[in-house]
């Protein structure tokens, strides 16, 4: 059961608040990029881009500020579950000899998506706010294989790293 698990601290190793600083300085440098451009965006935007990278949604250039705040209450909604591992699902029993190891993974898990998410906003801001400036920019065929890869094999890429250090 979930409220019988151990409600302990996971202690922050360099790689956890190298991973959460880099996310944060993306997020931030997303909307400072869209501020510093936004009176240069033309009154409609592309907000949505087809398999193949191609603008095939236009919206008013005030919807230029979705992407940022989406990025910002995902942030802060993955970074606060991470003080809080004892909530998160588990393949295993919760005990005291294992609540530490397991947390870690969980929490680290969480990072890491919240900078893959972080990564993405930022590309496809960027792209949208140049699309918007008039400039002659696209993801490209090569985003989708790109974010549909990542998001499979970086999770398998931890769980393997992850089980090589449980292994030492």
């Amino acid at each position: 059961m979930k409220s019988e698990r151990p409600k302990i601290k996971v202690p922050w190793e360099p790689l956890d608040i190298i991973t959460d600083l880099i996310s944060i300085s993306l997020i931030v440098a997303m909307i400072a990029y869209t501020l510093l451009y936004f009176g240069e965006l033309s009154d409609t935007i592309p907000t949505h881009f087809n398999a193949s990278g191609e603008a095939d949604g236009f919206n008013d250039k005030i919807y230029i500020w979705m992407l940022p705040l989406v990025g910002v209450f995902t942030f802060s909604l993955l970074f606060f579950l991470n003080t809080k591992p004892h909530i998160h699902n588990y393949m295993v029993p919760i005990t005291e000899d294992n609540a530490l190891k397991n947390y870690r993974f969980s929490t680290r898990v969480l990072r890491f998506t919240n900078l893959f998410v972080a990564i993405i906003f930022s590309v496809i801001q960027y792209i949208m706010v140049e699309k918007g400036r008039g400039n002659p920019i696209r993801l490209g065929g090569w985003f989708l294989p790109v974010v549909i890869g990542f998001s499979i094999l970086l999770p398998i890429f931890i769980f393997v790293y992850n089980k090589k250090l449980n292994a030492k």
